[in-house]
């Protein structure tokens, strides 16, 4: 079971949060699902914090009347999915002195098997572009640092990660991300940097949007793979620290 639920938020009234709330935000929405934290070697959620045109000043963040906000967590194998089908945010969500009124909820379900049986099994006509949206910080840790650039085999060796350590089907290792790195290429890009507060430290990702573009004469089969692994991101997040926010990424059709 795969899982893909969001919320809108409002605030009845100007509400402030610290910067830093987001930890114990993921923290705290972990409890209520009676899941553990940073217990599995490879995260089993993801979670966006609370997206949506705030004002920041100094250590603050101020959440407006006039807005809406998401909030979207996801679940990558059957315990975290149906802990997070079950969360009851109910009408309204407090935290940290701030009260969310909770306007909707969407979720989006799947299975492992129903995305390989459409995406690769079925044959389907390949699909030759891409457009990712990265809506929080992205990196890929390199060495002892991160790189905040989406470099298609990065990308595509954490999904490819995540997808063999959940799902059923077995796609592949380092072969298949060097098919996947021949074959697919960065055509566009607008991204900006920024620093997410990871408990005292910042790590720098970027966010914005990339293309990603099948070369000519790829192989409709690795076309594909690379379409289910890109389709597999909307739930799985990209690269480093997703289960604290980092990474959501969106596909554009």
């Amino acid at each position: 079971m795969l899982i893909y639920s969001t919320w809108t938020l409002t605030v009845p009234e100007p509400m402030v949060l610290p910067r830093a709330y987001s930890l114990e935000f993921v923290k705290d929405l972990h409890r209520r699902m009676g899941l553990e934290l940073g217990s599995e070697g490879i995260p089993t959620t993801t979670y966006s914090g609370i997206l949506g045109r705030c004002s920041a000043s100094k250590d603050f963040l101020t959440f407006h009347p006039e807005e809406f906000y998401t909030l979207s967590l996801a679940g990558l194998q059957e315990r975290s999915a149906k802990a997070i089908a079950n969360l009851d945010l109910s009408s309204i969500l407090e935290f940290l002195g701030v009260t969310f009124t909770v306007v909707n909820r969407e979720d989006e379900v799947t299975s492992y098997e129903t995305l390989y049986q459409t995406l690769v099994a079925a044959e389907p006509e390949p699909v030759r572009r891409f457009q990712l949206e990265f809506l929080t910080p992205t990196a890929f840790a390199q060495n002892r640092s991160h790189l905040p650039l989406p470099v298609p085999t990065l990308m595509f060796r954490s999904w490819l990660e995540r997808w063999n350590h959940f799902a059923p089907v077995y796609l592949g290792s380092e072969e298949l991300i060097g098919y996947l790195g021949e074959a697919i290429a960065l055509s566009r890009h607008e991204l900006k940097t920024r620093s997410f507060q990871v408990h005292s430290g910042k790590v720098t990702g970027f966010t914005g949007n990339a293309t990603l573009q099948i070369l000519s004469r790829t192989d409709p089969l690795l076309a594909n793979v690379a379409n289910l692994l890109i389709q597999y991101a909307q739930f799985a997040g990209t690269g480093i620290k997703t289960r604290l926010g980092m990474g959501q990424t969106k596909i554009n059709l």
